[in-house]
Protein backbone atom coordinates (compact mmCIF):
# COMPACT_ATOMS: atom_id res chain seq x y z
CA UNK A 1 0.00 0.00 0.00
CA UNK A 2 1.11 3.44 -0.18
CA UNK A 3 2.93 5.06 2.67
CA UNK A 4 3.52 7.98 3.68
CA UNK A 5 7.60 7.84 2.35
CA UNK A 6 5.64 8.44 -0.68
CA UNK A 7 2.51 10.47 0.15
CA UNK A 8 -0.02 10.83 -2.52
CA UNK A 9 -2.63 13.31 -2.93
CA UNK A 10 -6.37 12.49 -2.17
CA UNK A 11 -9.59 13.89 -0.43
CA UNK A 12 -9.09 15.97 2.44
CA UNK A 13 -9.76 14.27 5.42
CA UNK A 14 -12.72 15.24 7.04
CA UNK A 15 -13.98 15.38 11.25
CA UNK A 16 -15.06 11.64 10.94
CA UNK A 17 -11.47 11.11 9.78
CA UNK A 18 -9.74 12.49 12.32
CA UNK A 19 -12.34 11.27 14.59
CA UNK A 20 -11.37 7.36 13.28
CA UNK A 21 -7.58 8.31 14.04
CA UNK A 22 -8.75 9.58 17.67
CA UNK A 23 -10.62 6.14 18.02
CA UNK A 24 -7.39 4.25 16.50
CA UNK A 25 -5.28 6.06 19.30
CA UNK A 26 -7.41 5.25 22.04
CA UNK A 27 -7.47 1.74 21.17
CA UNK A 28 -3.75 1.39 21.18
CA UNK A 29 -3.32 3.03 24.30
CA UNK A 30 -5.51 0.05 25.74
CA UNK A 31 -2.32 -1.82 25.27
CA UNK A 32 -0.02 0.93 25.72
CA UNK A 33 -0.84 4.47 27.87
CA UNK A 34 2.22 5.65 26.61
CA UNK A 35 0.65 6.28 23.06
CA UNK A 36 0.23 10.21 22.30
CA UNK A 37 -2.95 11.71 21.31
CA UNK A 38 -3.52 12.65 18.24
CA UNK A 39 -2.80 16.94 18.66
CA UNK A 40 1.01 15.78 19.22
CA UNK A 41 0.68 13.12 16.18
CA UNK A 42 -0.40 16.44 14.13
CA UNK A 43 2.90 18.02 15.36
CA UNK A 44 5.20 15.35 14.82
CA UNK A 45 3.74 14.92 11.40
CA UNK A 46 4.45 18.31 10.77
CA UNK A 47 8.28 18.58 11.94
CA UNK A 48 8.95 15.12 9.47
CA UNK A 49 7.30 17.25 6.39
CA UNK A 50 9.59 20.26 7.13
CA UNK A 51 12.90 18.55 8.19
CA UNK A 52 16.20 18.52 6.23
CA UNK A 53 16.04 15.05 5.17
CA UNK A 54 12.85 12.59 4.28
CA UNK A 55 12.27 10.39 7.31
CA UNK A 56 10.90 6.66 6.07
CA UNK A 57 8.05 5.67 8.11
CA UNK A 58 9.71 2.49 9.54
CA UNK A 59 12.08 4.96 11.22
CA UNK A 60 10.12 7.45 12.41
CA UNK A 61 6.81 5.06 13.32
CA UNK A 62 8.88 3.08 16.08
CA UNK A 63 9.82 6.34 17.55
CA UNK A 64 6.05 7.77 17.79
CA UNK A 65 4.15 4.85 18.44
CA UNK A 66 7.01 2.36 20.13
CA UNK A 67 8.38 -1.09 19.25
CA UNK A 68 6.92 -4.70 20.59
CA UNK A 69 9.36 -7.35 21.90
CA UNK A 70 9.53 -8.62 18.04
CA UNK A 71 10.66 -5.52 16.84
CA UNK A 72 7.32 -4.30 15.12
CA UNK A 73 5.91 -0.79 15.23
CA UNK A 74 3.06 -1.51 18.37
CA UNK A 75 0.49 -2.25 19.77
CA UNK A 76 -1.67 -2.47 16.74
CA UNK A 77 -4.73 -4.56 17.23
CA UNK A 78 -4.19 -6.49 13.69
CA UNK A 79 -2.87 -5.72 10.18
CA UNK A 80 -5.86 -4.01 9.02
CA UNK A 81 -5.82 -1.60 11.59
CA UNK A 82 -2.27 -0.92 11.28
CA UNK A 83 -3.09 -0.40 7.74
CA UNK A 84 -6.11 2.13 8.43
CA UNK A 85 -4.22 4.16 10.30
CA UNK A 86 -1.48 4.68 7.69
CA UNK A 87 -3.93 5.52 5.29
CA UNK A 88 -5.16 8.50 7.23
CA UNK A 89 -1.87 9.27 8.35
CA UNK A 90 -0.73 9.54 4.12
CA UNK A 91 -3.82 11.71 3.53
CA UNK A 92 -2.82 13.83 6.36
CA UNK A 93 0.55 14.28 5.30
CA UNK A 94 0.17 15.51 1.90
CA UNK A 95 -2.42 18.11 3.54
CA UNK A 96 0.18 19.26 5.62
CA UNK A 97 2.47 19.21 2.75
CA UNK A 98 0.54 20.98 0.16
CA UNK A 99 -0.17 23.43 2.61
CA UNK A 100 3.35 24.48 3.49
CA UNK A 101 4.21 24.51 0.04
CA UNK A 102 1.27 27.07 -0.74
CA UNK A 103 1.68 30.61 -1.58
CA UNK A 104 -0.49 31.91 1.09
CA UNK A 105 -1.01 35.68 2.26
CA UNK A 106 -2.58 35.32 5.25
CA UNK A 107 -3.57 32.35 7.85
CA UNK A 108 -6.90 32.97 6.95
CA UNK A 109 -6.37 31.70 3.64
CA UNK A 110 -8.48 28.01 2.74
CA UNK A 111 -5.24 27.06 1.10
CA UNK A 112 -2.83 27.76 4.69
CA UNK A 113 -1.65 25.07 7.07
CA UNK A 114 -4.11 24.74 9.92
CA UNK A 115 -2.78 22.34 12.75
CA UNK A 116 -5.92 20.23 13.95
CA UNK A 117 -5.59 21.16 17.69
CA UNK A 118 -7.55 20.97 20.60
CA UNK A 119 -8.96 23.75 23.06
CA UNK A 120 -9.39 21.39 25.75
CA UNK A 121 -9.53 24.75 28.49
CA UNK A 122 -12.91 26.06 27.00
CA UNK A 123 -13.80 22.58 26.66
CA UNK A 124 -13.24 21.95 30.41
CA UNK A 125 -14.85 25.72 31.01
CA UNK A 126 -17.98 24.73 29.58
CA UNK A 127 -18.51 22.09 32.05
CA UNK A 128 -20.07 22.27 35.28
CA UNK A 129 -18.12 22.77 38.80
CA UNK A 130 -18.98 18.88 39.85
CA UNK A 131 -17.48 17.70 36.41
CA UNK A 132 -14.36 20.27 36.66
CA UNK A 133 -13.15 18.83 39.84
CA UNK A 134 -13.18 15.46 38.29
CA UNK A 135 -10.74 16.50 35.90
CA UNK A 136 -7.98 18.06 37.99
CA UNK A 137 -5.34 21.43 37.45
CA UNK A 138 -2.85 19.77 35.12
CA UNK A 139 -4.65 21.14 31.21
CA UNK A 140 -2.89 21.84 28.39
CA UNK A 141 -2.54 25.15 27.27
CA UNK A 142 -3.98 25.69 23.59
CA UNK A 143 -1.86 23.72 21.02
CA UNK A 144 0.99 23.04 23.74
CA UNK A 145 0.53 19.56 22.62
CA UNK A 146 0.70 20.39 19.36
CA UNK A 147 4.53 21.98 19.68
CA UNK A 148 5.67 19.31 22.06
CA UNK A 149 5.05 16.50 19.37
CA UNK A 150 6.78 18.82 16.63
CA UNK A 151 9.63 19.63 19.26
CA UNK A 152 9.95 15.65 20.05
CA UNK A 153 10.31 15.05 16.05
CA UNK A 154 13.33 17.66 16.60
CA UNK A 155 14.59 16.33 19.50
CA UNK A 156 15.01 12.62 17.90
CA UNK A 157 16.53 13.84 14.67
CA UNK A 158 18.86 16.60 15.85
CA UNK A 159 21.65 16.25 13.21
CA UNK A 160 18.91 17.41 10.72
CA UNK A 161 18.06 20.21 12.39
CA UNK A 162 21.82 21.65 13.29
CA UNK A 163 22.19 25.26 12.05
CA UNK A 164 23.85 25.40 8.45
CA UNK A 165 26.58 27.25 7.75
CA UNK A 166 25.19 29.79 6.18
CA UNK A 167 25.02 32.86 8.83
CA UNK A 168 21.53 34.38 7.96
CA UNK A 169 19.99 30.96 7.40
CA UNK A 170 20.87 30.03 11.13
CA UNK A 171 19.46 32.65 12.42
CA UNK A 172 16.37 31.97 10.31
CA UNK A 173 16.32 28.80 11.77
CA UNK A 174 17.13 29.37 15.38
CA UNK A 175 14.14 32.06 15.02
CA UNK A 176 11.31 29.72 13.79
CA UNK A 177 12.35 26.64 16.51
CA UNK A 178 11.95 29.34 19.10
CA UNK A 179 8.48 30.12 18.34
CA UNK A 180 7.77 26.25 18.78
CA UNK A 181 9.85 26.29 21.85
CA UNK A 182 8.02 28.91 22.99
CA UNK A 183 4.65 27.17 21.82
CA UNK A 184 5.56 24.27 24.05
CA UNK A 185 5.13 26.65 27.62
CA UNK A 186 1.91 27.18 29.56
CA UNK A 187 -0.39 29.99 28.75
CA UNK A 188 -0.23 31.66 31.81
CA UNK A 189 -1.91 34.86 30.87
CA UNK A 190 -5.57 35.94 31.56
CA UNK A 191 -7.86 33.72 29.45
CA UNK A 192 -9.38 36.44 26.66
CA UNK A 193 -11.19 34.40 24.08
CA UNK A 194 -12.44 31.67 22.58
CA UNK A 195 -10.62 30.22 19.42
CA UNK A 196 -13.23 27.96 17.69
CA UNK A 197 -16.50 30.62 18.24
CA UNK A 198 -18.24 32.24 21.21
CA UNK A 199 -20.65 29.40 22.32
CA UNK A 200 -17.61 28.40 24.95
CA UNK A 201 -16.13 30.55 27.90
CA UNK A 202 -12.89 32.51 26.99
CA UNK A 203 -10.05 29.95 27.29
CA UNK A 204 -6.91 31.51 25.87
CA UNK A 205 -4.97 34.64 26.30
CA UNK A 206 -4.35 37.09 22.78
CA UNK A 207 -0.93 36.59 23.56
CA UNK A 208 -1.25 32.78 23.16
CA UNK A 209 -3.50 33.00 20.20
CA UNK A 210 -0.42 35.65 18.41
CA UNK A 211 1.91 33.29 19.67
CA UNK A 212 0.43 30.43 17.72
CA UNK A 213 0.42 32.36 14.45
CA UNK A 214 4.10 33.23 14.65
CA UNK A 215 4.69 29.17 15.21
CA UNK A 216 2.59 27.81 11.69
CA UNK A 217 4.07 30.83 10.08
CA UNK A 218 7.63 29.34 11.49
CA UNK A 219 6.38 25.80 10.34
CA UNK A 220 6.35 27.37 6.98
CA UNK A 221 9.32 29.28 7.32
CA UNK A 222 11.28 25.65 8.27
CA UNK A 223 10.06 24.27 5.51
CA UNK A 224 11.18 26.52 2.83
CA UNK A 225 14.98 26.78 4.83
CA UNK A 226 15.15 22.96 4.21
CA UNK A 227 13.91 23.01 0.67
CA UNK A 228 16.22 25.81 -0.29
CA UNK A 229 19.41 24.49 1.21
CA UNK A 230 18.61 20.94 0.33
CA UNK A 231 19.65 17.81 2.15
CA UNK A 232 22.90 17.32 4.05
CA UNK A 233 26.32 16.15 2.25
CA UNK A 234 27.72 13.86 4.16
CA UNK A 235 31.52 14.43 4.72
CA UNK A 236 33.69 11.66 3.17
CA UNK A 237 37.55 11.52 4.77
CA UNK A 238 40.03 9.91 3.16
CA UNK A 239 42.52 7.39 4.43
CA UNK A 240 46.21 9.01 5.33
CA UNK A 241 48.09 7.37 2.97
CA UNK A 242 51.90 6.61 4.35
CA UNK A 243 54.83 8.66 3.35
CA UNK A 244 56.91 6.67 0.61
CA UNK A 245 59.44 5.54 3.15
CA UNK A 246 56.92 4.60 5.87
CA UNK A 247 56.44 1.01 6.94
CA UNK A 248 53.57 -0.07 4.32
CA UNK A 249 50.08 -0.64 6.31
CA UNK A 250 49.61 -4.48 5.36
CA UNK A 251 52.16 -5.75 7.79
CA UNK A 252 54.78 -7.05 5.60
CA UNK A 253 57.15 -4.99 7.09
CA UNK A 254 58.50 -3.17 3.79
CA UNK A 255 58.08 0.42 3.09
CA UNK A 256 55.41 1.44 1.70
CA UNK A 257 56.92 2.15 -2.11
CA UNK A 258 58.11 -1.26 -2.20
CA UNK A 259 55.13 -2.47 -1.29
CA UNK A 260 51.34 -1.41 -2.36
CA UNK A 261 53.08 2.22 -3.02
CA UNK A 262 54.70 0.56 -5.93
CA UNK A 263 51.38 -0.80 -7.13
Amino acid sequence: MTTSDNPQPGELLQPEDFDELDAILDDLRERDEEIPQWEFCEGFLAALVCCRRPIPAAEYLPVLLGMDDAGAVAPFADAAQRERFLALWTRRWQEVQTALDAEVENLEDEAAYQPEVMDVRGAIAALSPAERAELGDEVPAFAQVWALGFMFAVENWPEEWAPPRDKEAAEWLDASLQAMVAMTEDDTAPPEISPFGDDTPPSVSVERLNAFGDAIWAVYDLREIWRSIGPRVETVRKETTPGRNDLCYCGSGKKYKKCHGAT
